[in-house]
């Protein structure tokens, strides 16, 4: 491996391959479920690079894994144990290339960390709305590459939905350039969305021409209680009915996942008494302050005079909604902090998700006796983090040994049954690959290979992921 190493200190200088000492962050997961060892972490600064060390990899046999913010949570931009894989990290690449404000579009490379794409068109007077808890930390790249959600797919779409075009290095070493700020493009295949949502297998994702949207003119948010989910569902309903496009944002927090944020993080304020459910709504306005303010009370009211929520309370100011928003980001950090846990990233359609909590609710109760559940997560476009916590004062860890892949496949049968889907913005991974072919089409599955048999016929790119 002596050669590769002086191949691909050539290809990007020296100080930018590392093979000694300390680099747990890029080889250990975010969730601390994986840690491979990599031959070395490479550090491309340029598109040209990066084709460089796809190239010297090619060349020299070695597979390649691609890496962003390293806060995936399926085991997807990690090397595995060999220590053969060379890790491919785009953090250098994070330059802001183009604002197009006449277009709505901004160009960026894949290394630029969410928080500053949103910050640069918020500097232009715009929006790029792909927002998500890690998003301090997370880079375009790997949201593109998992098609990332987060909380505003109701109103904007995952990531796919807000990306124009790319420019990816493919498994050869070969540079696509298709930064199109184009909405209409009908001349083939649309080879955008085989790169995006393909986890690293297919290629690199160097760069992305990115939607924006005008900025609004005023918001609300506001926290509401409902005795079951049914209710909430009706919530949407009316809120879909009455806001139409403004409704940005509507999440679902159990009692029991609001119980843990309150256990782990007291001094956070909680405006309203412990419900069975309670719903974080957004409504974002092109008006003005007191527009989205009389909308959002009408809605309230009407949902009271429904009997669909039983407690309401408004965000009288900025501060006061980003503490509302903190109590629903808070979730994972809580749960965190109470032990290891079985994570469930599922779709349903949303008409579903009330007989599909029912019945699961029941069935791991029975199997698994005392298992705690923590429910949340995006209801507005049907995605549940439907997570189990071993019971109280048992070892999280013996839990998760003895059990994890029965509750995993009791919760995917019943998705499945409910038209459901096991993933719905995490990805699959090293986590979810051998469960894949048990919910996903053969027919489905096929196809999938044959795409990667024709764009990585060597299996060079992330191998051991997704397929």
């Amino acid at each position: 491996m002596s050669a590769l190493l002086e191949a691909l200190r050539a290809a990007v200088g020296a100080p930018q391959v590392l093979t000694e000492g300390d680099l747990s962050a890029w080889e250990l997961d975010w969730r601390q479920r994986y840690r491979g060892k990599a031959l070395a972490v490479v550090r491309p600064g340029s598109t040209a690079e990066v084709a460089a060390v796809v190239k010297a990899c090619a060349a020299h046999a070695a597979s390649l894994v691609p890496q962003g913010g390293n806060t995936g949570l399926v085991g997807a931009s990690v090397p595995d144990a060999s220590g053969t894989q060379v890790l491919l990290s785009l953090a250098r690449l994070n330059r802001v290339r183009a604002i197009d404000a006449a277009n709505l579009t901004m160009t960026v490379e894949a290394g630029c960390v969410l928080q500053a794409v949103q910050d640069t068109a918020d500097a232009a007077g715009l929006l790029f709305p792909l927002s998500l808890a890690a998003e301090g930390s997370c880079t375009i790249g790997g949201n593109l590459a998992t098609n990332a959600g987060g909380t505003q797919v109701l109103r904007y779409g995952n990531a796919r939905d807000l990306c124009l075009g790319l420019e990816v290095v493919t498994a050869t070493g070969a540079v696509w350039d298709g930064l199109s700020g184009l909405r209409k493009d009908n001349t083939g295949y649309d080879l955008r969305d085989l790169y995006i949502g393909s986890e690293g297998t297919l290629g690199v994702i160097t760069a992305a021409t990115l939607k924006l949207h005008p900025r609004p003119a005023a918001s609300g948010t506001a926290l509401a209680a409902c005795a079951t989910i049914d209710d909430a569902v009706a919530l949407l309903g009316l809120a879909q009915a009455r806001l139409g496009a403004g409704l940005t944002g509507f999440e679902l927090m159990g009692r029991f996942a609001l119980s843990l944020v309150e256990k782990h993080f007291p001094t956070l304020p909680r405006p309203l008494a412990p419900s069975p459910w309670t719903v974080l709504l957004e409504h974002s306005d092109t008006e003005s302050e007191a527009h989205a303010r009389t909308a959002f009370e009408g809605l309230l009211e009407a949902a009271l005079e429904a009997g669909c929520i039983g407690d309401a309370a408004v965000a009288e100011s900025v501060q006061q909604s980003r503490q509302l928003w903190h109590l629903r980001e808070s979730i994972p950090l809580a749960q965190a902090e109470e032990g290891l846990n079985i994570k469930h990233d599922i779709a349903l359609p949303v008409s579903r998700i009330p007989a599909f909590v029912a019945h699961t609710d029941a069935l791991l109760a029975q199997r698994f006796r005392g298992v705690r559940l923590v429910n949340f997560g995006h209801l507005g476009d049907g995605n549940l983090h439907y997570n189990v916590q071993a019971p109280d004062g048992v070892a999280a860890a013996d839990f998760l040994r003895e059990h994890e892949a029965a509750v995993n496949e009791s919760v995917y049968d019943a998705v499945l049954a409910h038209g459901g889907s096991i993933s719905a913005e995490h990805g699959i991974g090293a986590l979810k690959r051998e469960q894949l072919p048990r919910y996903k089409s053969p027919v489905a599955l096929d196809l999938m290979r044959a795409i990667k048999q024709a764009l990585d016929p060597q299996g060079r790119m992330n191998p051991g992921r997704l397929l």
